[in-house]
């Protein structure tokens, strides 16, 4: 009796694996270790607010040094203010399984649906500069907004000697500038000769501060200080008073970026910042994820010390 080939059997049978571990490759890592295909390394997605502001280039830069010291990738994302876009960026990051998520809210209500998604995916996530009101989150990295609230009231106390009226330069849908005015608020209440007459927002944007500026010059004539809840908008209520000749009018703003500790040196009506440390924040927020995924216990809140640079501080350096 003449025997069939064997060939064909054995053809057959590698087609029926290579098939098989082709899908394999193709597909999201089963064991949801985030590790790109070909390579233990575990891969962090990280969503940005905005990448165009000096603090979150610092933090960024940070992060991925850090990231590269402890054995992770990062895939850094940026909404630029965008809510929805920030929320499609966490569904990619859902769909492609990665280790871990770190977000910066444009939108501190918004995305906590987002959030939530993550977790049930079984997703740490993780919070950095800007917190989320809703979602499970792991552990929370920041400045001292609450702090840096009150040195900002305090510099302004000072230079108005505590008489005047004020205005906010707001971003209320940020959790940190919620933390921010509530500091400075109740800072301010140590000085009853200071009002507060507006609260105007300018998303953290300079273009919008500077016409926010302009509305506030005129509804307010008698205007004598301003707190600016980070530095772009400090810096566009800058160029509006300079233009306006209202050397009068004092501005504190917060974040300390090169160009308004040059506009403090410079004697004008930005008098001080608080000064935030955005590399620190980025290197401890990574610190913390690279822990968390090695199985240890990290604390749900992480607060960075803020301090208040002025012309006589900046001399110094």
């Amino acid at each position: 009796m003449r025997r069939r080939p064997r060939t064909r059997w054995i053809g057959g049978i590698l087609a029926l694996s290579l098939a098989a571990g082709g899908c394999r490759r193709g597909g999201p890592s089963d064991d949801r270790s985030g590790a790109r295909a070909g390579t233990p390394r575990p891969v962090v997605g990280v969503t940005f607010l905005t990448q165009t502001h000096d603090f979150y280039k610092d933090l960024e830069a940070a992060m991925r040094q850090e990231a590269a010291a402890r054995g992770l990738d990062l895939i850094v994302t940026s909404c630029e203010m965008d809510p929805a876009k920030q929320a499609s960026q966490i569904e990619d990051f859902v769909a492609q399984r990665v280790a871990a998520i770190v977000a910066a809210p444009c939108d501190s209500d918004a995305i906590g649906p987002n959030l939530e998604a993550a977790d049930r995916a079984g997703i740490p996530v993780f919070t950095v500069d800007i917190a989320a009101h809703g979602g499970k989150v792991v552990s929370h990295v920041a400045s001292d907004n609450v702090q840096g609230g009150r040195l900002a009231a305090q510099a302004l106390a000072k230079y108005l000697k505590g008489q005047g009226k004020v205005i906010v330069i707001d971003h209320p849908t940020v959790a940190s500038v919620q933390d921010r005015t509530r500091g400075f608020d109740e800072e301010l209440k140590k000085t009853p000769g200071i009002t507060v007459v507006g609260r105007p927002s300018a998303d953290g944007q300079r273009a919008k501060a500077m016409a926010v500026m302009e509305d506030m010059l005129q509804a307010h004539r008698d205007l004598k200080g301003v707190f600016a809840i980070n530095d772009d908008s400090a810096l566009g209520a800058l160029s509006v008073l300079e233009a306006a000749g209202r050397k009068d009018i004092v501005i504190v703003g917060f974040d300390a970026t090169p160009d308004a500790q040059r506009a403090i040196r410079q004697g004008g009506p930005l008098k001080a910042d608080v000064a935030q440390h955005p590399k620190a924040i980025g290197q401890k927020a990574i610190e913390i994820v690279a822990r968390h995924l090695a199985g240890e216990r990290v604390p749900a809140l992480v607060a960075v010390e803020v301090g208040l640079v002025d012309q006589e501080a900046l001399a110094g350096k």
